[in-house]
């Protein structure tokens, strides 16, 4: 594949997503869900493995592309020698079955048009069987089976037919005229579902996406950036039941031919606090609500038994395999589905719920009469608990310790216990006891976490390295902004895990302490964190440069991956990530704030 990781642009349905690159081709998409099997899984492999292209014959990239502005409709444009031409991709929301539509419009002259559809399940390994129905290509192969129709006036006369176990067309298209090519998946053992009508779907996809964007309370500088980032986690929410997937892809590599490769298309609790405060800040009530509703589902049950994530219906077995018949983005082997970090031991993750429910509690969401119960549960797990090592937040493969962001977060669970009681104080609870283990693991995470002679916060209880995660001392609370060791822990992550202004997560030196071989770039969301320890420390004016130049860092339609490589000036890892861009509107909205005033 000659596309790079920021060369994609996202549609999705608000169950599922696809990658379009500015080829023309949908080189991932998987149905019906996000977790489900790809059927184009060209990402990971070659144009074999799956892939719907559409462009003008030998055309390369597209000269220009675009989102309608406030929507996730997608607008490419070549600009050829003997006419221009548009193809306006998009998913509409679903009442039953997922369809992806695109249609070609003619703007000006003529364009000889090529499409190649080449469906692969299951990740690009099966081929399906194709057959010729009512004027439909229906593939079927197992479970799956997918449906192709093709709109077009008299005026364009069109060619197609099969060749290497694809289903090819070419056209020609003039001025002002459209076709529109509809996929329709469903599965095998059911009959066909209602068939869309292409062009209503697009303006009923227009007026849905305006009316969502219209509720952004969002209102300063950076208005266009914050309303993509927003747009972009709407569309990696799983709207049944309100879970957002941390990213729609699997295995885009940390580290180009290396094996840092993960499946991100499941929900992470470690993101959950961050989530709701940039849905309740921006006016997105209902979709907070939804999220503190699948949060507390994935919670109940045995606080022993919770995990660091789940399914987007909150399934809890997620296994991992690797799929060897792909290479790999960039020859980044293996790729991995399913993930086996889901057994890890995270600590944090009891701090991030307590939090989050918390937070929605002082937000004045509609309370959930049992979120208590389950809070008073997670709380008394945690107090026998907090002081065995995990495997932290970053979810290390290496051996478990005293990693100081989960003591930390352990502080925040039973302060926000503290906290609930003293609004009200009808609830049930110890906040006597609660106090005793709050002031415990401060004491210890001070006299333990932190190096005095370098005037900074450590990685783990015994460790001279670093982590970025620190960044969020001032943030949860554990310690005011202008504490001298806030100020040292800032500066000390900057120019020891600084690269080029950006930051990383740890240092990668000798044998790092997730355990895995290879590199990775800059992890964007800690360089959001440090913008907002830039403003909380008084240094508004560069944290407002370094935020900035975070945003020059997007590709040309808004969308950020998890990581940067300065080195390379290239996006990497799974793309796009709701981690980063929760981090975007996070620093906005700070930089907003009346003391970032100036």
């Amino acid at each position: 594949m000659t596309q790079r990781i920021e060369d994609y642009a996202l549609i999705g349905d608000l169950q599922t997503a696809g990658l379009v690159g500015m080829d023309g081709s949908i080189d991932w998409l998987c149905l019906p869900r996000f977790d489900s099997g790809a059927c184009f899984a060209a990402l990971l492999g070659d144009e074999q493995n799956g892939h719907w292209q559409l462009a003008p014959k030998d055309a390369g990239n597209c000269t220009r592309r675009a989102y309608v502005p406030g929507s996730l409709v997608l607008e490419s444009v070549w600009e050829t020698r003997t006419g221009t031409v548009k193809v306006t991709d998009f998913m509409p929301q679903r009442d039953t079955a997922p369809d992806v539509v695109r249609i070609v419009e003619g703007v000006s002259g003529t364009v000889d048009m090529s499409a190649t559809l080449r469906l692969r399940f299951d990740y690009g390994s099966v081929v399906p069987w194709v057959r010729r129905s009512d004027g439909h290509r229906v593939a079927v192969a197992g479970p799956d089976s997918v449906w192709l129709r093709v709109e077009h006036p008299d005026t364009v006369r069109m060619k197609t037919w099969g060749q290497q176990f694809s289903t090819c067309s070419s056209f020609t298209v003039g001025e002002g005229e459209q076709v529109a090519f509809v996929l329709t998946w469903h599965p095998s053992h059911q009959p066909r579902p209602r068939l869309i009508e292409p062009f209503e779907a697009l303006e009923q996809s227009l007026e849905d996406w305006a009316d969502w964007s219209a509720k952004c309370r969002y209102e300063g500088p950076y208005r266009d950036a914050v309303l993509r980032s927003l747009i972009t986690l709407k569309a990696l929410t799983y709207a049944p039941t309100g879970g957002i997937v941390a990213a729609p892809t699997t295995s885009l590599p940390e580290d180009r031919g290396g094996v840092r490769n993960w499946d991100y298309r499941f929900s992470w609790l470690r993101d959950s606090t961050l989530t709701l405060g940039a849905l309740l800040a921006t006016g997105y009530t209902e979709e907070a609500a939804a999220w503190r509703d699948w949060l507390l589902r994935a919670a109940a049950g045995d606080p022993a038994d919770l995990q660091i994530m789940y399914g987007v219906a909150g399934e809890r077995r997620l296994p991992e395999l690797e799929l060897p018949w792909l290479r790999g983005f960039a020859r980044s082997a293996p790729v991995r589905v399913g993930n086996a970090a889901v057994r890890q031991l995270q600590l944090d993750v009891y701090g991030e719920v307590m939090d989050s429910l918390q937070l929605a509690r002082e937000a004045g969401l509609e309370p959930q009469p049992h979120a208590w119960n389950i809070q008073l549960s997670l709380l008394g797990f945690l107090e026998s608990k907090w002081r065995e090592p995990d495997e932290s937040l970053w979810e290390v493969r290496g051996p478990r310790q005293h990693f100081v962001y989960s003591k930390v977060m352990a502080w925040v669970a039973a302060d926000r216990a503290v906290r609930a009681l003293e609004a009200d104080p009808s609830l049930p609870g110890d906040a006597g006891r609660w106090r005793a283990m709050r002031d415990e693991v401060h004491r210890e995470v001070c006299e333990k976490g932190f190096d005095a002679e370098r005037n900074t916060f450590t990685q783990a209880y015994g460790s001279k390295e670093l982590d970025a995660a620190a960044l969020l001392i001032p943030r949860v609370g554990f310690l005011p902004p202008q504490d001298p060791r806030v100020i040292g822990t800032v500066d000390a992550i900057r120019d020891e895990l600084g690269h080029d202004g950006l930051i990383r997560r740890y240092s990668l030196r000798g044998r790092p302490v997730d355990g895995l071989p290879g590199s990775e770039g800059t992890f964007l969301a800690c360089s959001f964190w440090m913008v907002d320890a830039l403003r909380m420390t008084g240094r508004v004016k560069e944290a407002r440069e370094l935020f900035e130049r975070l945003l020059a860092l997007r590709n040309d339609v808004g969308l950020l991956a998890e990581e940067y490589d300065p080195v390379t000036a290239r996006q990497l890892g799974n793309f796009p990530q709701a981690f980063s861009h929760l981090g975007l509107v996070g620093s906005a909205l700070a930089l907003a704030a009346p003391e970032a005033a100036g």
